[in-house]
């Protein structure tokens, strides 16, 4: 992954509410300003475990949002992510930009 190229992985909250429900996963990924934010997998049970198993081994960050999971959760894999997701989806890349930002930075000190 290029260093233009960000990848997020969300899933919704282990909660009282939503134990009946299987886990649910979403990664994204961001090709930066010239290109949207797609949905890269997803996956519900084991595929979800799966899917935040391998994000968490790559140091991708993973948000908790039941919210914008349930809605990036009816995304087809390899769409860009719908405009009512982009302004939360904009803040969590903004966040993971300022996390990589400090990490290059620290690395850049020692």
């Amino acid at each position: 992954m290029g260093d233009s190229e960000r990848t997020e992985a969300e899933r919704a909250p282990e909660t009282d509410a939503l134990d009946d429900r299987d886990p649910v996963a979403v990664a994204l990924r961001s090709g930066g300003r010239a290109e949207g934010t797609r949905v890269i997998a997803k996956g519900h049970g084991a595929t979800a475990e799966q899917i935040l198993d391998i994000a968490f081994s790559e140091g991708v960050k993973v948000r908790t949002d039941a919210e914008l999971v349930q809605m990036l959760d009816k995304v087809d894999v390899d769409s860009d992510i719908p405009l009512e997701a982009l302004s939360a989806v904009a803040e969590i890349l903004t966040y993971v930009y300022r996390l990589n930002a400090g990490a290059k930075q620290h690395r850049e000190q020692e």
